[in-house]
C-alpha cells in the first residue's frame, strides 16, 4: 500500500503543477500532508516536516546567501564583460545564443554547485533571450541538462554518494566514465544547436553590428526595451526585416528600460547604473575566484562560505548602511521565492522518507526485476537511475536503492563498480527534479513556470541520459 501511495503522491504532484492547478510551493506542502493522513501517520506529520526542514536548512542557507552574493556581483558589474563577450560571439543569432548557453553552463558547472551555475548562466543569458524574444524554457532546459551531465564530477555529489554507499573509490567510478559523459555533453551541444536552429527559424537571422558599434562609442549595451514598432529597430531579419523577429531589439543609447514592464532584466546591464564599482572590479573577481576555490577544496561548508562572501561583498562594495539595505531589499524577492520552495520541498521529502514510502518503492522496484536480468544489471541500474533520481532525492537513491541493487547482482558476476558507474547515468534528468533546490533558482531567476520547464526539459534530459548510458555500454564501461 505504501508503494502505491508513494507513486500516486508523486504523480499527483507532477500532474497538478504541470497543469498549473497548484503552485509548486502549495503542492509541495499540501499534497504530502494529505497523503500522510491517508497512510495513517497524520499524528507524525510535524516530526517528519521538522526532520525534512533540518536536513535542508543548510541548503536553504546556502541559497539565501548565494543569491545575495551573486546579486551584488551583478549589481557591481562583475559579469558585464561576460555578457558583452557572449553578445559579440552570439551576434544576436538565436542558434549561437542557445549554444552559448550550453557552453557557459557546462563551464560554470566545474565548480560543482548547481545553484551557482544557474545564477551565473541566467544572469549572463537572460537579457539576450528577453531582448531577442527567444523562448526562456529553451534557456532553462539547456542549462539544466548541461549542468546535469557535469554534476557527475566527483565533487558534484552523485559520484561521491555512489562511492560512499558502495564503499569504492570515487575516481574508479568517474575516470572510466569520462568518455561516456563526454558523449553526453556532446549530445547537449547538439541539442542546443538543434533548438537554436529552431529558434532561428522562428525569429530569423539577426545582426547586432550597429549595437556593437554603438557600444564601442558610448559603452551602452542592452539598455532599453525592444519589441515595439514605435521604436527604431537595430535588427534586420535576413529575409527582409519583417515578421516575428523584426523589432526584437529596440532603440540603443538613451532608451529607458522602465518604459517596458517586461524589460526589468535589462536594467542590470545599464552601464551607467549607480551600483557599478569599476574600481573594485579586480577585488570582486578575486573574491569570487577565492570563493569558488574554497568550495572545490572544501575549506569550509558551502553555506558558511557564501555567508562570509556575501557579508564581505556588501561591506566592501557598499560601506554605507542604507546602500547595504537597498541591495538586500533588491534581491529579497528571489531569496524568498527560492528558500520558500526549499522549505516546502522539505515537507515532501520528509513525508516520503518518514512514512517509509521511499523504502517500499525501492524494495518493490528491486523485486520487480526478473531473475534473468541479473547479468544485465548494469543496464537495468542505468535505466532505473533515470526515473528514480528524478522522483527521489540523490540521497534516497544512492543510499537507499543502490546498495540493494548492488547486493542483488553479486551472484551474477556483475561488479560493484559497474553498478556505481551506471547509477550516475540519469543525472541529466535529475537536475530538473522538483526535489532539487537548485532548479527553483533556475526557473525563479529566468521567470519561467516550473511546469513549463518540466514539460519542455524532461524529454531532452531523458534522451541525454540514454546517450550517456548507451555510450557507457558501447565503450564497455558499464
Amino acid at each position: 500500500m505504501l508503494t502505491i501511495l508513494g507513486f500516486v503522491m508523486i504523480a499527483t504532484f507532477l500532474v497538478l503543477i504541470m497543469m498549473k492547478k497548484m503552485s509548486p510551493i502549495a503542492a509541495l506542502v499540501l499534497i504530502p500532508a494529505l497523503f500522510c493522513v491517508f497512510v495513517g501517520k497524520g499524528a507524525h506529520l510535524g516530526e517528519y516536516v521538522l526532520e525534512g526542514v533540518g536536513n535542508l536548512a543548510p541548503t536553504a542557507a546556502m541559497l539565501m546567501f548565494a543569491i545575495v552574493y551573486f546579486g551584488v556581483m551583478i549589481d557591481v558589474g562583475l559579469f558585464d564583460p561576460i555578457v558583452r563577450g557572449i553578445l559579440r560571439f552570439c551576434k544576436a543569432d538565436p542558434m549561437r545564443v542557445v549554444v552559448g548557453t550550453a557552453v557557459l553552463a557546462a563551464i560554470v558547472s566545474l565548480d560543482g554547485d548547481g545553484s551557482t551555475t544557474f545564477m551565473i548562466t541566467v544572469s549572463a543569458m537572460y537579457p539576450l533571450y528577453k531582448r531577442l524574444k527567444m523562448s526562456l524554457v529553451v534557456m532553462t532546459g539547456v542549462a539544466a541538462t548541461a549542468n546535469g551531465v557535469m554534476n557527475t564530477l566527483p565533487w558534484g555529489g552523485p559520484t561521491a554518494r555512489a562511492a560512499t554507499a558502495l564503499k569504492v573509490d570515487a575516481a574508479d567510478i568517474f575516470v572510466p566514465m569520462i568518455p561516456a559523459l563526454a558523449m553526453g555533453l556532446v549530445a547537449v551541444f547538439l541539442l542546443s544547436y538543434a533548438l537554436g536552429l529552431r529558434e532561428r527559424k522562428r525569429l530569423g537571422v539577426l545582426s547586432l553590428d550597429e549595437v556593437l558599434e554603438k557600444e564601442t562609442a558610448d559603452e551602452t549595451v542592452l539598455v532599453g526595451a525592444g519589441g515595439g514598432e514605435e521604436r527604431t529597430s537595430l535588427i534586420k531579419k535576413a529575409t527582409g526585416g519583417s515578421g516575428p523577429g523584426a523589432g526584437a531589439v529596440g532603440a540603443g543609447a538613451g532608451a529607458d528600460a522602465s518604459n517596458d514592464p517586461d524589460d526589468d532584466g535589462f536594467q542590470a546591464l545599464d552601464p551607467h547604473r549607480a551600483t557599478l564599482r569599476p574600481k573594485l572590479y579586480w577585488f570582486n573577481a578575486g573574491l569570487t575566484v577565492l570563493l569558488l576555490t574554497a568550495m572545490i577544496m572544501e575549506w569550509l561548508p558551502i553555506p558558511v562560505l557564501f555567508l562570509l562572501g556575501a557579508a564581505l561583498a556588501l561591506t566592501v562594495n557598499f560601506p554605507h548602511m542604507p546602500d547595504q539595505k537597498a541591495r538586500i531589499a533588491a534581491h529579497a524577492e528571489n531569496v524568498l521565492n527560492v528558500t520558500g520552495m526549499v522549505f516546502a520541498a522539505a515537507v515532501f521529502t520528509g513525508v516520503l522518507t518518514g512514512t517509509g514510502m521511499v523504502e517500499h518503492m525501492a524494495d518493490w522496484l528491486v523485486g520487480a526485476i526478473p531473475e534473468g536480468m541479473g547479468p544485465h544489471m548494469g543496464l537495468v541500474t542505468g535505466l532505473l537511475s533515470i526515473p528514480l533520481t528524478y522522483f527521489m532525492s540523490n540521497d534516497g537513491f544512492y543510499f537507499g536503492v543502490l546498495p540493494v541493487l548492488a547486493e542483488a547482482v553479486q551472484a551474477h558476476g556483475v561488479s560493484t563498480l559497474e553498478i556505481a558507474r551506471a547509477s550516475i547515468a540519469g543525472q541529466a534528468l535529475h537536475m530538473s527534479s522538483p526535489l532539487v533546490p537548485a532548479v527553483y533558482v533556475l526557473v525563479g531567476m529566468a521567470k519561467v513556470e516550473f511546469g513549463d520547464h518540466t514539460r519542455f526539459t524532461v524529454k531532452w534530459a531523458v534522451l541525454t541520459s540514454l546517450v550517456v548510458l548507451g555510450a557507457g555500454i558501447l565503450f564497455g564501461i558499464i
